[in-house]
């Protein structure tokens, strides 16, 4: 008698800060879906004053699926990101799971993303494909990303309706590939950043629908500040990565297995 295949590791990486009120029940949120997977979650928290680290590491010292990144220089929703998408890779990630920890990620679309897996090698919950939906939110923030996503879509010529979601699933080669270490993003200019890199590189990109909610508890980190960033960001990414990509373009056809799951 020969044991099966193993199941894929899926990290679901959240970086954090001041996410107190939310963090405890995210964790246990994800946790608790029924997926043929050998399921962690991996908290990279910026030191949070609120205590979130420390909730995240009592929760880890009860539960070996939990994992605390408690990050004490070089802080910004990028250089999280980034450790974060590291340490999920040394965990032995097969697909890692990016999400925001106010949930308006909400953890009932993970199992969508994961089974979207084996037919790309970015799959990025969208608000704006047949499905999707951009909820509670005033006209005047749709407004603004409406106007963000068809200048970041023209600049880049992304064929990308969610250019600015930061609800994803990546297959590891994709995280390999785009080179971490070379990323230059702080901010939340990251998540343009890695989605242009993997874009350039030749990797396969599908979208697949996601209703986005604004957060119950806490205050948001998106603000105009954090907007203007992103937009200079864009333009500088363009600059920086306008050489064509190195040779070798990623395996992404009928050969290349992806690791994936199927839905009940």
């Amino acid at each position: 008698m020969t044991d099966g295949p193993r199941p894929p590791r899926v990290v679901a990486m959240i970086p954090t800060y001041n996410e107190a009120e939310n963090i405890g029940d995210l964790v246990a949120a994800v946790l608790a879906l029924a997926l043929p997977a050998d399921l962690h979650v991996l908290v990279a928290d910026d030191d949070s004053p609120d205590g979130t680290g420390r909730i995240v590491e009592a929760m880890a010292a009860a539960d070996p699926r939990v994992h605390a990144l408690v990050r004490r220089k070089r802080r910004g929703r990028g250089a999280g990101g980034i450790a974060g998408f590291k340490a999920s890779l040394a965990l032995g990630a097969d697909l890692v799971v990016e999400m925001d920890g106010d949930f308006s990620h909400q953890p009932r679309h993970i199992p969508e993303l994961l089974a979207a897996s084996g037919g790309a090698d970015l799959v990025l919950g969208s608000r704006f494909v047949p499905g999707g939906r951009d909820a509670e939110r005033g006209l005047h923030r749709r407004l603004i990303t409406l106007v963000v996503r068809t200048y970041i879509r023209r600049l880049y010529r992304l064929p990308v309706r969610d250019v600015s979601s930061g609800f994803r699933c990546f297959q590891r080669r994709v995280l390999e590939a785009v080179d971490l270490d070379d990323l230059i993003s702080v901010g939340q200019s990251v998540v343009l950043e890695i989605l242009y890199k993997t874009h350039l590189l030749g990797f396969s990109i599908r979208e697949v629908p996601i209703e986005f909610v604004d957060r119950k508890r806490g205050r948001t980190k998106l603000d105009f500040l954090a907007l203007l960033e992103t937009l200079l960001m864009a333009v500088k990414f363009k600059k920086r990565y306008a050489a064509p990509p190195r040779p070798g373009k990623p395996p992404t056809g009928p050969g290349s297995a992806r690791p994936h799951m199927s839905l009940p």
